[in-house]
């Protein structure tokens, strides 16, 4: 019987038409993603689910859905799907990652402009039989400097395109190495010199808690007095109040917004403002993008639903199926060390060498590479999956490399990941027990036996007395749960580390508390996806 794929929210007929010839029954009904009890209803059916943004994935779909394998995205963001509950019921859920970048970077460069040339309110002006040719007065683009936060995939084009412009560009982005900078003909700064330095500034970088506010009202302060700030990344990465006081009281000349805090944004201290032009997250709304993720995900789909590849996928490995069931506790322990590594590192990445050895270095080492590397990233680009991630790292100019030997100690198999910066070499090895679970074996060369929890505390020290009483003291003091504690040191009175399992994250006072201590070296809060 022919696979069944429900097309729930608005496709490009081609799309629809590519399951049609690649012999899947398909149901292509825009009208169910908006009606979610009719969702309900009908799920059950089908093997394939594809979706834009309307469709919500919710546990309660997903329980209503024994035959669905496999959830296709066509876009970036998968914020209306849960996949922690799609893991769960072992349903992958893809997205099409690169299908809207070079559209997203245009409207990016075309809100500078409408910025520079006040082009929406001359127009509105010029609609209303007003001839007022002197108030409109703008700047050119050429010879100025444009500030690009985040020099990833979009933001790499956005330079591309500026430079063409005659724009001299700096770049901020902790882990875009000197190399890609000079391949993109951009100078790589620091975010104050970004700040101090650009006419006009742009933000290429998905929401974490890093980059949350990033522009915030103390960094709008550092800015060039008549600076234009442009958008078109995620709401949240610009404090939007602080920008409209900057705005009103003549520091930022004008503001160009795709998305906001809040959306749908009914509602915005930016809205009405003086040279600020606002669109409805139209970053991905051209046709050729909706085309292209639409034909790309009905590819994947068919593929998967067909042959079993995997591509793109959030929250599975490109293996195969015979090759799953071995490796799938080795691909959770690379992603685990490559977690550990990224929460880590605080600079640009230069190196990322991984060392396999003993039974496992004869598994799929693309799968297993592709897992450590998605690890990392994820720590800066929560929106990386196995697929991307490489894609990711080459872009950043990072050198992947891999090692390989027999059965080297008193382990059957483990894998060794090191991050080199232009500062440190930091290493991790774990390895995966006859119970399945991963376990981190050595932590910057001491030795440790440590099962990997959700959320966990990293800490470093010498080895002196008092350290176990201030951990257990300041954790207890502060309601805070230590469900297991795992300690290891090189040599008495020497580094020593501990990882603390907490039954919830430490509450950010309570790591304060243990800085201001003077006992530890550094104290980081990890959180591992264990699901």
């Amino acid at each position: 019987m022919a696979p069944k794929v429900l097309v729930s929210d608005k496709l490009s007929e081609t799309a629809v038409q590519i399951f049609r010839d690649r012999g899947i029954d398909v149901t292509f009904d825009p009208s169910i993603g908006k009606d979610k009890e009719k969702l309900l209803d009908v799920i059950g059916q089908y093997d394939g689910l594809a979706i834009r943004s309307a469709t919500k994935v919710t546990e309660k779909i997903l329980e209503a859905a024994p035959n669905l394998k496999v959830i296709g995205r066509a876009g970036i963001g998968v914020d209306n799907v849960d996949i922690p509950a799609a893991s769960k019921k072992g349903v992958i859920v893809m997205n099409t990652p690169f299908g809207n970048s070079v559209t997203t970077a245009e409207h990016a460069i075309s809100l500078m402009m409408a910025v520079a040339r006040q082009i929406p309110e001359a127009n509105a002006s010029t609609h209303a039989g007003k001839w007022e040719k002197s108030r409109f007065m703008g700047v050119e683009l050429t010879g100025k400097t444009l500030g690009v936060i985040g020099a990833g995939n979009i933001g790499g084009i956005v330079c591309d395109r500026a430079l063409g412009l005659r724009m001299k560009v700096v770049a901020y982005d902790p882990f875009l190495s000197e190399e890609r900078a000079t391949k993109l003909g951009v100078t790589k700064v620091e975010l104050d010199q970004l700040l101090a330095r650009a006419d006009f500034i742009t933000l290429h970088v998905p929401l974490t808690d890093k980059t949350r506010n990033v522009l915030s009202a103390e960094n709008i302060a550092k800015t060039k007095k008549g600076v234009r700030i442009v958008n078109c990344a995620r709401g949240g990465l610009v404090d939007e109040a602080a920008l409209a006081d900057a705005i009103k009281s003549g520091h930022v000349a004008g503001a160009g917004f795709d998305v906001f805090a809040v959306e749908p944004a009914t509602d915005s201290p930016l809205f009405g403002l003086p040279n600020v032009v606002c669109t409805p997250h139209l970053g991905a709304s051209t046709t050729e993008a909706q085309e292209n993720v639409a034909l790309q995900v009905a590819e994947q789909m068919s593929d998967y639903l067909l042959t079993g590849a995997v591509q793109n996928a959030l929250n599975m490995p490109s293996v195969t199926a015979e090759e799953a069931r071995v490796m799938g506790p080795w691909l959770k322990l690379t992603s685990h060390l490559g977690a550990f590594a990224g929460q880590l590192t605080d600079e640009p990445i230069k190196a990322i060498n991984i060392l396999y050895d003993g039974k496992v270095a004869e598994m799929n080492l693309d799968a297993l590479g592709c897992a450590a590397i998605a690890g990392i990233m994820k720590a800066t680009n929560p929106d990386v999956n196995m697929v991307s991630a490489p894609v990711v790292a080459k872009e950043r100019g990072v050198k992947i490399s891999r090692t390989t030997q027999a059965k080297s100690g008193v382990f059957d198999a483990y894998v060794k990941l090191t991050v080199v910066t232009d500062t440190r070499e930091r290493s991790i090895a774990g390895t995966v027990f006859s119970d399945g679970k991963p376990r981190f074996i050595q932590i910057k060369g001491i030795t440790i036996d440590a099962e990997v929890g959700a959320h966990m505390l990293y800490t470093t020290n010498r080895d002196v007395p008092g350290i176990i009483g201030t951990l257990g003291n300041t954790m207890g003091s502060n309601n805070v749960n230590i469900a297991n504690f795992t300690l290891g040191r090189d040599e008495v009175g020497q580094n020593a580390i501990a990882l603390l399992y907490l039954d919830a994250p430490a509450p950010e006072p309570v790591l304060d508390k243990l800085r201001e201590s003077g006992m530890f070296q550094q104290v980081r809060p990890l959180v591992f996806d264990v699901a």
